[in-house]
């Protein structure tokens, strides 16, 4: 595996994430030496993974389907080379599998016509664990670039409704191109600051009756909370991180990413589902969450088991001086040095009735 050049990383990153990981911490330190593997999702919507294979391999590129039931995630593992070399007079041709060139995976024809979405393999997993369906009603509060809401919109086969919500313009542009590449049709575009759509949204539909006489918010069927975050797990694709990290705008994030999961809870179904992930190890910006929301809202939410096809540890329970319940262990650390991919956190949450 191709070794990179990986910047410094900040003493009190690698203190915490020793403390985090303990005896594995190595381990971790290696992988960030790696390049990532390149991973791409076949898009249902206009093809299947199997002609979509086809497609590919014709071009020489050798394609790995890791999981069984998810057949439309992909590893491109690299492009097989032809060398005819003579040999006691005949010809003979060896076969190489060298890299992809750079770029090369976003300038194929199947990428222009949306065949299939390039994104990293870990950023898949929340909408596994999510899994919307035909005919339901589902918000991306946190949207852009829209691979999630690409995979969402084909997993319900672009029936129902997405509401793809994202406040910066730019990234609006981003997320509506790739919609319209991928051939998504059951989405809407919201350009709104979380908190202000989730009011709004829940102000305009109080529409259930509670035990007391109190109405109560009824909308959605699933919400994913891909909330913005410190990024540690992107590290080995966006070295930028490491200069950026910054305890302090960690502590920040975490009070955003409160607010924001707690007015998406609000506007979820009774027996509706919310998934919370983000692509930080940061227990701040992921247990101290989970633990805030948990005990704030107590008898209205459950949090879930998580089904995933990598290995995930569980939540941790305890962080600096601060318990967090149980029931956090639940949620999912997916580490890079465990599957060879980004780091991500996951936690899946059922409104009860």
């Amino acid at each position: 595996m191709n070794q990179k050049k990986t910047p410094e990383p900040k003493p009190l990153f690698v203190e915490r994430m020793k403390e985090l990981l303990g005896n594995d911490f190595e381990s971790y330190l290696e992988i960030l030496k790696r390049e990532p593997v390149r991973s791409i999702r076949a898009n249902k919507l206009k093809i299947s993974p199997e002609e979509l294979k086809k497609r590919l391999e014709k071009k020489g590129w050798k394609i790995n389907q890791p999981f069984k039931e998810h057949k439309e995630i992909m590893v491109v593992e690299g492009k097989s080379i032809s060398h005819e070399q003579k040999l006691e007079g005949r010809l003979n041709v060896k076969e190489t599998l060298v890299s992809l060139q750079p770029g090369e995976l976003g300038r194929t024809l199947e990428h222009l016509l949306g065949y299939y979405y390039i994104q990293e393999l870990a950023s898949m997993l929340p909408i596994i664990a999510l899994r919307p369906e035909p005919n339901q009603l589902v918000l991306d509060l946190c949207s852009a670039p829209g691979s999630k809401t690409t995979q969402m919109a084909a997993e319900m086969r672009n029936t129902g409704t997405v509401i793809a919500n994202e406040i910066s313009l730019k990234r609006i542009k981003i997320l509506a191109s790739n919609m319209e590449r991928c051939g998504v049709m059951n989405a809407i575009i919201t350009k709104k600051e979380g908190l202000a759509l989730c009011k709004k949204l829940k102000e305009a539909n109080l529409k259930e009756v509670d035990g007391q006489g109190n109405l109560v918010p009824y909308l959605f069927d699933k919400i994913l909370v891909d909330a913005p975050c410190s990024g540690e797990g992107t590290l080995r694709s966006s070295p930028k991180t490491y200069k950026m990290w910054n305890i302090n705008t960690i502590r920040k994030l975490s009070r955003i990413q409160k607010s924001l999961l707690r007015s998406a809870i609000d506007i979820l179904k009774p027996g509706g589902e919310l998934v919370y992930s983000t692509c930080t190890h940061s227990p701040e910006e992921n247990e101290e969450v989970i633990d805030s929301v948990l005990k704030e809202f107590r008898n209205k939410i459950k949090i879930e088991q998580i089904s995933l096809p990598v290995q995930s540890r569980p939540g941790i329970k305890k962080w600096k001086d601060r318990e967090y319940l149980e029931d956090v262990k639940l949620a999912c650390r997916i580490y890079p040095q465990d599957n060879d991919t980004e780091g991500f956190f996951i936690a899946k949450f059922r409104r009860v009735k």
